[in-house]
């Protein structure tokens, strides 16, 4: 989407040389009229760094004449002249992420819809799966068990099974495939 930039006035450009360091009494940093000249002459670029980053031109602008606003604010860190239009164009990147953020927090707090509720009978048929499942995992030799219960229920990997039970990493493997194997048989046999 093209970005179309305001036409600023016509100005007389002036560059501050060393000695117009102060500007009304204020410390050394970059002059107002040199902050002013320029961003009129790199408008188009800074809005061109905004809208590679944001998908509409009203929040590029925003963007572009909020930093120009923060930079104008704090140009007393800006000691070097030179370094303008790096703190111009770093400032239109961080309030570009910004405005990102912002819009994908927004995105997460919108209202969720509530998810379909599953009926008695699929309730049902969920609690007489856990019960066969514990009634299973009851049955499994004591390691089994622990490794099962580890690697599966706290989403551990199986270096941390091992560290935990202070087992070898081949024995967490064995364990966890002969409980697996075991739950199979005792999960598919008839109650």
């Amino acid at each position: 989407m093209p970005v179309i930039a305001p036409v600023p006035a016509a100005r007389p450009a002036r560059i501050p040389n060393q000695r117009d360091g102060a500007e009304d009494g204020l410390a050394a940093g970059t002059t107002v009229d040199h902050l002013t000249e320029t961003y009129r002459a790199h408008y188009r670029s800074l809005l061109g760094l905004a809208a590679l980053l944001l998908d509409d031109t009203a929040s590029c602008e925003d963007v572009v004449q909020e930093a120009f606003i923060r930079v104008h604010s704090a140009r007393k860190r800006v000691r070097d002249p030179e370094k303008t239009l790096a703190y111009l164009r770093q400032t239109v990147v961080n309030l570009s992420r910004s405005a990102l953020r912002r819009r994908i927090l927004g995105l997460k707090l919108l209202s969720k819809p509530m998810p379909d509720m599953a009926s008695a009978e699929e309730g049902a048929y969920d609690q007489l799966e856990r019960d066969s499942l514990i009634k299973a995992m009851k049955g499994l030799q004591r390691r089994q068990r622990e490794v099962l219960v580890l690697r599966y229920f706290a989403d551990m990997t199986e270096a941390q099974v091992a560290e935990t039970l202070g087992i070898s990493l081949g024995s967490v493997k064995a364990y966890g495939s002969r409980g697996i194997a075991a739950l199979r048989i005792a999960m598919e046999a008839p109650a």
